[in-house]
Parts: structure tokens; sequence; C-alpha cells
């Protein structure tokens, strides 16, 4: 069933949008010198599910013409009385909470555009899965394209000279870069399998992909309380779960929620490796505001020869994904 092509980059304009302020409103966010204690990342995960759920109840009451009752059957058909459908979401759910998190990690510790090229790895993390868990092929563009990737980001992970640096500042910065680009990597494998995961649950059922994001949200919102009180549990009973919340983070904390909804809308109306196409404008936007707004990043020929490879490659998967010969694949 072909999905309006308008519809489609529509989804794909949106994602931009929402991929770029979201990453460079959350290192703003993470870097920004602030009265008080600095806002919890796991307490900003859970509130991003609650916004979430209560998005995606409002999106399904919409379909039904805002009746109550239709909604409170829909829920209960598919949420009460389909467990083993619903404990299937759990998977996704608690590998998206972890994800979640270490997106704060990664971006309290490297700059928004490093950030950017280097998660691009999750183009080879989906490519993998989708071959192992939906029996995809890749054709000869496509393998070159992970190839580049590979390279470009390499690139980007190049250690430059700064001979202006001192050696404790350097040192604090590269075990700090260290730590980012770990959860990035980490991240990226994580995005790759619930990803492709997602997106088998999706095309083997007819259900609504809003409720499918209301059983993920329900799953997210018990692994992220319990990841809160496990991690923070100390600071939220003397602060609360709100402290250091300010207009940045509500702003933060609304992209984040809007992000899923975006995703889910692309895999439904697209496909899950398309995504990779809003990137490439992605990581332009986000390197551009880094060096000018944030002043956080200064690109070299090296970051510039990494960047301009991962776009390459980004566009390169995409090359050989528009004839599909296997009219069976819904």
């Amino acid at each position: 069933m072909a999905s309006s092509p308008r519809l489609k980059y529509l989804s794909l304009a949106v994602l931009v949008f929402q991929t770029t302020s979201l990453v460079l409103t959350m290192r703003y966010s993470r870097t920004l010198q602030a009265e008080g204690p600095r806002y919890l990342a796991s307490s900003a995960v859970v509130v991003a599910e609650v916004m979430k759920i209560l998005a995606c109840v409002l999106l399904v009451l919409k379909e039904h013409n805002y009746s109550m009752r239709a909604l409170n059957s829909i829920l209960r058909q598919e949420i009460a009385y389909k467990p083993i459908e619903t404990l299937k979401l759990a998977i996704p759910s608690g590998i998206y909470t972890l994800q979640n998190n270490l997106l704060y990690v990664a971006l309290s510790n490297l700059d928004a555009a490093t950030y950017q090229v280097t998660y691009q790895l999750k183009i080879l993390t989906t490519a993998l899965f989708s071959v192992s868990m939906l029996g995809r092929r890749l054709g000869v563009y496509q393998w070159l394209s992970l190839l580049i990737l590979m390279a470009g980001v390499a690139l980007v992970q190049w250690p430059s000279e700064s001979s202006t640096v001192a050696p404790e500042k350097e040192a604090l910065s590269a075990g700090s870069q260290f730590v980012g680009v770990t959860a990035v990597l980490v991240a990226c494998c994580s995005s790759g399998f619930a990803g492709v995961y997602f997106e088998k649950i999706l095309k083997e059922s007819k259900q609504s992909v809003w409720v499918r994001n209301i059983q993920l949200g329900m799953f997210g919102l018990v692994f992220g309380l319990f990841g809160m009180l496990v991690y923070d549990g100390e600071r939220v009973r003397e602060s609360g779960m709100f402290q250091g919340y300010n207009r940045v983070t509500w702003t933060v904390v609304a992209l984040q929620a809007l992000g899923g909804l975006v995703i889910a809308a692309v895999i439904k109306y697209a496909d899950n490796i398309l995504k990779g196409f809003a990137t490439s404008v992605s990581i332009i936007l986000s390197t551009l505001i880094s060096y000018f707004w944030l002043e956080d990043f200064v690109p070299t020929g090296v970051f510039f020869m990494g960047a301009v490879l991962v776009i390459v490659a980004t566009f390169l998967y995409g090359y050989e994904g528009k004839p599909s010969p296997n009219p069976s694949s819904a």
C-alpha cells in the first residue's frame, strides 16, 4: 500500500526540524551556566514519555471522532486483551529508554556537530539489523555507502592538534570526548536494533501506529521511572523531579516527545532507512549553528572531509532503495 509522497516528504521535513533543534537545544541546555542545580536527564526522559503517551491518546481519539467510548474500547482490545502483543514492545521500549538517556550523556560531552555526524553510524547498525531481521538485501551501492560512512565517522573523530589548550584542560576534554563517543556508539547499536524491531512489528500488524506508540510509551515510562529512581533517587527526594527546569528544558522535553512520533510516522509512511536523508540537512544545519551560535565548535579540514563523506554515504545508501523487486513485501 503506497503512501502519499506528499505525506512522506512532509514527515521527513518535520524530522529535519526536530532532529536539528533537539540536538542544538539539548546541547545548549546541558552546557548553560544557570543558577541552582542542572535538570536531571533521567527526569526529562520520563516527562517526554508522559507527553508522548498523551499526544498519542489525543491522536487515537481524533481518529475516532473524539469518542471516549471508542478510545476506551480500542485501548482495552489492543492493550489489555492482547498481553503477548503488548509485551513484544517491552524490548524496543527498554532500548529506546536507554538510548534517550545516552543522548543526554553524549551531548553533555560532545559538541552538536561531532555528535550529529558520529550518530549517523546508526545507518550502519540499522542496515545490518535490517539484513538479519527483515531479510533485506543490500545492493553494491549500499555496501559501498556503509564503507564510506565508516571512513567519514573515523575522520570526524580524528584528533586535531590544538596548541593553545592547557594540558589539564586537554586531558579533561579527551576524557569527556571518550565518554561522549562511547555513549553515541552504544546509542547507535541500540537505535539500529530497536528501530528495525519496531518497524517489523508495525509492518506485521494493521494496528494504528499511535496505539503502538502508547504501548511503547507505557513501557518507556516504567523503565524511565525505574532508571530515575535508581540513578537519581536521592537527588529527586532532595530537590524534586523538576529541579533545574526552565523554558529551554521544557523545549528539549517537548522536542524529544515529538521525535518519537515523527520517527514513527516516517517508518509508517516511508521506511526506517529513509530517515537517513533528513539527517544530511540536519548535519549541515547543526554544524553551522554550533559554530556561529553555540560557539563550542571550530570545524577543521579533516572534520569537513568526514562530514562530506557521511552526507555522501547517506544519499548513496538510498540510491538503490527505490526499485523494489519483491512485490510481496508489505
